[in-house]
């Protein structure tokens, strides 16, 4: 980019797991590591790695499924960061509307909506899993607009995450005299034998010139976010009545519980977790977006020496535990094992 100012764009329009993002920038966080940030929304979800990947934008924020099919399409992305670990992701509906059951093969005819290609890539797949094929549902392609698709009735479920787009349906249940329970999730992960949401999980990626050429802007980038997740996970009511000082469209009990239903989900370390990315890009070859060669376009080298020094020793306490674990002896009838 042409100016001093690093250019974040956001996955989707600024919603509550953003916090960390704003707060860096309202606390003046990003202004103490020295840099200046521009925080930018999308017109379109879709259009993201794109821009960051052609240099028009420096870094910005994606789930990693959509980061490793950026690479894979000649997009110069890597995830240097995430802010959001494995929010449940899945199909959601209205019990109480269309005869959909927690059997996927009861959207056999139904209408699915989705937000970008990959979503359709990820329920035709499914399909296939569970004695279906695409033929067997209509796909509707309906962007940042799942749950308002769903309430308008021009699709009959929709792929959204278990914080933003449940939680809207839950509280628009309500409001029409529904318990939330009457909204449902078939869960992408268990339908997929995924063992995990980590498909799902919203990093932070950077034009890779951009971070060769400014690995201090990187850094410094992260160092404040850490800074101000450390503070939204230690205080969440301050930091949700800052958030809406700086965004007060999302002052409203919805958001507030999206916030709520978020916090299990923000990164301690900020850590691209090896174990979640080797699942993922093996998901990636099941589904074709990525071929046998792919190489992970991930690195924790940016990351500020707190989060190294916790991975580290997140790393030396699992390893004990292993060996802990493979020490004892098995049991054997002989030992009283009958």
């Amino acid at each position: 980019m042409s100016t001093d100012k690093i250019t974040i764009l956001l996955n989707w329009s600024a919603n509550a797991y953003h916090a960390p993002l704003y707060l860096a920038q309202k606390l003046g966080y990003f202004q103490d590591e020295g840099i200046s940030v521009a925080i930018l929304e999308p017109s379109d979800p879709s259009d993201v790695t794109e821009l960051i990947g052609s240099g028009r934008i420096d870094m910005g924020c994606k789930a990693m499924i959509h980061t490793i099919a950026a690479k894979a399409r000649g997009f110069n992305v890597t995830s240097v960061g995430t802010i959001l670990d494995e929010p449940f992701t899945g199909i959601v509906y209205l019990k109480s509307q269309n005869k959909i059951t927690t059997d996927f093969t009861s959207l056999r005819g139904k209408r699915i909506g989705y937000v970008g290609e990959f979503g359709k890539i990820i329920i035709d797949e499914l399909t296939s899993h569970h004695g279906m094929t695409p033929a067997d549902y209509t796909a509707v392609r309906v962007g940042m607009n799942v749950a308002d698709a769903i309430k308008r009735g021009t699709i009959d479920a929709g792929v959204g995450l278990e914080n933003i787009q449940q939680v809207d349906l839950e509280h628009w249940s309500e409001a029409n005299g529904r318990p939330a329970s009457d909204v449902g999730m078939l869960r992408i992960d268990e339908l997929a034998d995924l063992g995990c949401c980590c498909f799902c999980s919203v990093l932070m990626i950077a034009n890779d010139e951009f971070a060769a050429k400014n690995p201090h802007k990187v850094k410094a980038v992260l160092k404040a976010l850490r800074k101000a997740m450390d503070l939204v996970r230690a205080d969440p009511d301050k930091a949700w009545e800052m958030y809406v000082e700086v965004k007060p469209v999302l002052g409203d009990a919805v958001n507030r519980k999206m916030f709520e239903r978020s916090l299990p989900y923000f990164s301690a370390t900020l850590e691209n977790v090896q174990r979640d990315w080797t699942k993922v890009t093996g998901y990636s070859k099941r589904l074709g977006v990525v071929d046998a060669s792919f190489v992970q376009n991930m690195t924790n080298e940016f990351l500020p020496e707190n989060s190294q020094r916790e991975i580290k020793a997140n790393e030396v306490k699992a390893a004990a535990v292993a060996k802990a674990i493979n020490s004892i002896p098995a049991v054997t009838a002989e030992a009283g094992g009958r």
